[in-house]
């Protein structure tokens, strides 16, 4: 078996840290996430033992992520947290066939929210002499090339051969959709002509239709209205991806019903390209901090219904625990609610809550991922909800889709607040087919193409002798998080 990445087995395969995906300052763990992790590795060392293997193979099991999981439950319950649970028998820590039940499933897995960086990309010259931008990847040995002696080799943890072994390999996923940050056209860590040369890479492997692009468009930033048209010409644009609360040279942001936005909206429009999707919550910070709230975008729902808005993030912030519906609330996932239900938007309708780095952060907290998924099913809809994970910065997403798979609201929580029961049927709407309503796959690529791709066929053969580093490469604290903004450090 290989054993490249981590040989000794001390990081768990469920990620509980303060990674952040660089939008939002990362949080410190709490006194019982701690606790959360050190139950984990003591009785995944005590389950190795039992087992007669080595920690390291034991990590490789799915009794390790159901370990790490019973961790969890024990470590928040001790404090009271019982609003949700991972949903797992006790023996699946020893029992593999019990382990495999709860944690392996069949879902068609479709993640809309994938990054990479170009690890040689242009940005690049706009980096000092000297600088090491993204340098917090280096530690911990987070990837092979971190320890590379090149100033730079550094980011190829976060490049295109990692985003496809994270994403392809080491997890279900079967397709992705390849999002951007913000940033003026210069400073863009990462190109359209890059990200399209990657899903080349990925057709290569005949890997069709497996990786869609975004167009990012700042409609209150010169000349991106314009280059619209150039996107959706010269590449095979899957939605538009913007950020209203982001604005030129610390310039303010917008809503979506303001000149910019509709604009914005108006070209997608004329350009056949109807999915727009919109980063709403993760506020950057106080300033046009009330553009990063959902208030708006039942108001353009409405006014366009031929246009799907994709709210990234659902509006979360990770500042605010999430409760029971307030409609008083101004921001978090209660915006969003309040907007959907003010536009008297009801079953199958044009406003989509996506959960990247949301659920990634719900999984610290069982009452607050309960509040959230409660909310979400219950007023947006189980029909509206997209699967989102925001990797490679997180690192592999499969620890967010096991996760996922087991996690449940509690019977009390039904019961007091009208939340509906996680069904599979639920599951796999969220995992992937609820996507499929917005980026249509040929029938045949679905039931044929990718089951039988190289693709395919590369991870079966991988996971004979998988080798999964089970690391994160966001930024872990705030002077890290600052350095990112910069670009410098």
């Amino acid at each position: 078996m290989a054993t490249g990445n981590d040989p000794d087995g001390n990081r768990l395969p469920v990620k509980l840290d303060s990674t952040s995906n660089g939008e939002f300052s990362p949080v410190p763990l709490a006194p019982y996430h701690d606790l959360a992790n050190r139950l984990a590795r003591a009785t995944s060392q005590d389950g190795a033992r039992r087992l007669g293997v080595s920690r390291r193979k034991f990590m490789l099991t799915s009794c390790a992520a159901a370990t790490t999981l019973l961790a969890m439950n024990a470590a928040y319950a001790a404090v009271g947290k019982t609003g949700g649970y991972y949903h797992l028998a006790l023996e699946s820590a020893l029992d593999r066939e019990a382990a495999d039940a709860a944690l392996t499933g069949n879902e068609f897995v479709f993640d809309v929210q994938g990054h990479f960086v170009n690890p040689t990309g242009e940005w690049l010259k706009t980096v000092p002499d000297g600088a090491s931008p993204l340098s917090f990847t280096r530690s911990d040995d987070r990837c092979a090339a971190a320890a590379l002696p090149g100033p730079l080799d550094h980011l190829q943890c976060l490049g295109p051969d990692a985003f496809i072994r994270d994403i392809f390999l080491d997890s279900d996923t079967s397709l992705v959709v390849l999002s951007f940050v913000p940033s003026t056209l210069a400073g863009e860590p990462l190109k359209i002509e890059e990200a399209a040369a990657t899903a080349g890479i990925v057709e290569k492997l005949e890997g069709t239709h497996r990786l869609y692009l975004h167009g990012r468009v700042n409609p209150n930033q010169p000349g991106d209205l314009e280059r619209m048209d150039w996107l959706a010409e010269n590449f095979r644009i899957a939605a538009w991806k913007t950020y209203t609360q982001w604005g030129p040279d610390g310039q303010p942001g917008f809503y979506l019903d303001d000149d910019a936005g509709l604009a914005m909206i108006e070209k997608a429009r004329a350009l056949g390209i109807r999915n727009i999707a919109i980063h709403k919550g993760l506020p950057f910070g106080p300033r046009s901090y009330e553009h990063s709230t959902c208030v708006d975008v039942g108001r353009v729902a409405r006014r366009y219904p031929d246009v799907n808005f994709l709210i990234y993030h659902s509006g979360f912030v990770t500042e605010k625990p999430e409760g029971p519906y307030d409609e008083n609330r101004g921001d978090g996932i209660d915006a969003l609610v309040s907007s959907v239900r003010k536009a008297g938007l009801s079953g199958q309708h044009n406003v989509y809550a996506e959960l990247g780095s949301t659920w990634r952060f719900l999984m610290r907290d069982p009452d607050s991922a309960a509040h959230a998924l409660g909310k979400l099913l219950k007023y947006v809809g189980e029909d509206n909800i997209l699967w989102g994970t925001d990797s490679i910065w997180y690192g592999s997403p499969q620890d967010q889709i096991q996760a996922f798979r087991t996690f449940q609201i509690s019977p009390e929580f039904r019961e007091r607040f009208g939340y509906p029961e996680i069904t599979p049927a639920i599951r796999a709407k969220v995992f992937g087919l609820n996507a499929l309503r917005i980026y249509p796959v040929a029938p045949d690529i679905l039931a044929r193409h990718l089951k039988s791709d190289r693709v395919a066929a590369l991870r079966e053969n991988y996971r004979d002798r998988p080798d999964p580093h089970f690391a994160t490469f966001g930024p872990k604290t705030r002077r890290q998080f600052l350095n990112l903004q910069a670009r410098g450090g």
